[in-house]
């Protein structure tokens, strides 16, 4: 599943967010208007809504709930009236640094993205650091809800904005 286990990758990166990975978002965020442009099987969108959070499009390039529309996050994101992206992007750096561009530069709003923490740490992440407010550090995540063992990667939470900022970093 990832770069230190020789566990197969799930196809397209279906990994539904587990409400462990969720928690320590909301010590940083409000509640919102918002749309899940990778929304799988739509748990990241149901732990959300515990907590206030109105999503108005929930999408997925492969939906695996009838509450989550088929469209692919390339194509480009509608926002119909959120104020925010939040979601739990594909891995793949070619999507998710597009992800990333489409939301702050396309259509100027912030997006709270659920990815791993190495990615900080690269030259490809160069491009894209200066527009993340946020790095909100999460720790490994249990991604397989009846497995023994967590993933084997850290993840953070990253909020991009469209215009160029200074990151502030929380560890949990």
């Amino acid at each position: 599943m990832g770069k230190r286990s020789n566990f197969e990758r799930r196809e397209r990166d279906f990994y539904p967010t587990p409400m462990s990975a969720v928690k320590p978002l909301i010590k940083h965020i409000r509640p919102m208007i918002y749309v899940e442009p990778c929304a799988g099987d739509g748990a990241l969108v149901r732990h959300l809504r515990g907590y206030s959070f109105k999503c108005v499009s929930a999408t997925d390039i492969e939906p695996r709930d009838s509450s989550v529309t088929q469209s692919d996050v390339l194509d480009g994101i509608t926002l119909n009236g959120a104020e925010s992206v939040i979601t739990n992007p594909p891995w793949q750096r070619d999507i998710l640094h597009r992800i990333i561009e489409i939301c702050t530069h396309e259509k100027q709003v912030e997006a709270w993205l659920l990815f791993d923490a190495d990615w900080m740490h690269t030259k490809q992440a160069r491009p894209y650091l200066p527009y993340c407010d946020e790095i909100v550090a999460i720790g490994r995540v249990k991604w397989i809800e009846d497995s023994k063992h967590t993933g084997k990667d850290n993840c953070c939470w990253y909020r991009f904005i469209p215009q160029q900022t200074t990151t502030k970093f929380y560890n949990y």
